[in-house]
């Protein structure tokens, strides 16, 4: 699993390195953020999710977008081991195994975020995009609750699974800025 977020992570950060200074303030297909604030965004993201793996208390929410890269690679480094794996949230009170779907979810679905904000490719493997839909699928209804996702995009029955993915996270696959 680990490499798929692994996979993840270099796909999110080279997307993250090719964002403009002028393209900072475009917007994103996560309505309540532009590309600067969605960076940063992502950046305390991954700093929350490396703690949640850890079994450490929650950071406190910084939206530091320079520091996203770093944030990012420790995630990885954090979610490396197998003990992370293992167990419940001590935060959360949810499987561990659910909290690092959660942290993969959270950097694709960011990640194509920036990219189809700032004109750039973000080709998801099959075993990420197969992975997606399964996570989109049983976490819908809660994320919508919480509102981590956004109401369903219809998406054909038989698009790609990664378009499904997005489609249940709120995100229409075809989202041009």
């Amino acid at each position: 699993m680990n490499e798929m977020l692994s996979r993840a992570a270099d796909r999110t950060v080279n997307v993250v390195r090719g964002i403009r200074d002028d393209q900072l303030g475009l917007p994103t297909p996560c309505i309540e953020y532009d590309v600067r604030t969605l960076v940063g965004h992502l950046s305390w993201v991954a700093l929350l999710f490396e703690a949640l793996a850890r079994k450490e208390p929650m950071p406190p929410e910084d939206n530091e977008p320079d520091a996203c890269e770093s944030r990012v690679r420790g995630m990885v480094s954090a979610w490396s081991h197998q003990e992370a794996f293992e167990g419940e949230s001590p935060t959360m009170g949810l499987p561990m195994t659910v909290v690092f779907q959660m942290a993969l979810g959270d950097l694709v679905f960011h990640g194509w975020d920036l990219a189809r904000a700032t004109g750039q490719d973000y080709e998801v493997d099959t075993e990420t995009a197969e992975a997606m839909a399964v996570y989109a699928e049983q976490m819908a209804p809660m994320a919508r609750q919480n509102g981590v996702f956004g109401d369903e995009v219809a998406v054909a029955a038989d698009a790609p699974p990664f378009d499904r993915a997005l489609g249940l996270s709120g995100r229409d696959p075809g989202w041009k800025p």
